[in-house]
């Protein structure tokens, strides 16, 4: 015992300097203890400011509720529009229009031929002709973009203009016409 008496008399300054470093350190990690701890209250009273304790379980499961009413939601107008775009494929898309006079003796281009079409070309054209002895329609089959009548020249001109898109110029070809009524809507 005389012998630890001895080494710690001698070492004591160590010893001293040594324990005055601990608590040096010991303190320096309290503050920053208390610092994490008062930065960690404050984010709590954030998050707690509009609710008491007890009703932010409540408030987590109506969230996530709502989340799961959203995503039904979401999955019906998803299905809608696909039976929207399912029909849209059989709708007339493609117009041709173009009037004129049939016979001489009738002014103001009372007479027209009109083609609808589908995205996938196919669809009618209609020949209407006005004269002085009444109104006479004709229509004609379009598959694929071909007819397997004859066309007269509107007729014609009503299909390549229909064929060029929606109200496209006839001189460009279709994917130009497509680019300019992307860009138009």
């Amino acid at each position: 015992m005389q012998q630890v008496m001895d080494f710690c008399n001698q070492y004591l300054v160590f010893i001293v300097a040594g324990l005055a470093a601990i608590t040096l350190i010991s303190f320096i990690l309290a503050i920053v203890a208390i610092a994490k701890a008062s930065k960690m209250k404050k984010k709590y009273l954030e998050f707690m400011k509009d609710s008491d304790g007890k009703s932010i379980e409540h408030l987590i499961t109506s969230n996530l509720e709502d989340i799961a009413g959203l995503r039904t939601d979401s999955e019906k107008a998803t299905d809608a529009i696909k039976d929207i775009y399912g029909k849209l494929a059989n709708c007339y898309c493609k117009a041709g229009l173009v009037k004129y006079d049939a016979y001489n003796e009738m002014g103001g281009k009372l007479s027209f031929a009109l083609t609808l079409l589908d995205k996938r070309d196919n669809g009618f054209i209609l020949n209407v002709m006005h004269s002085n002895t009444g109104c006479f329609a004709y229509i004609k089959e379009v598959v694929t973009g071909q007819t397997y009548i004859e066309l007269g020249t509107e007729e014609a001109d009503s299909l390549k203009r229909a064929l060029a898109g929606k109200w496209g110029d006839v001189d460009l070809s279709p994917a130009v016409n497509d680019e300019i009524q992307k860009d138009k809507m």
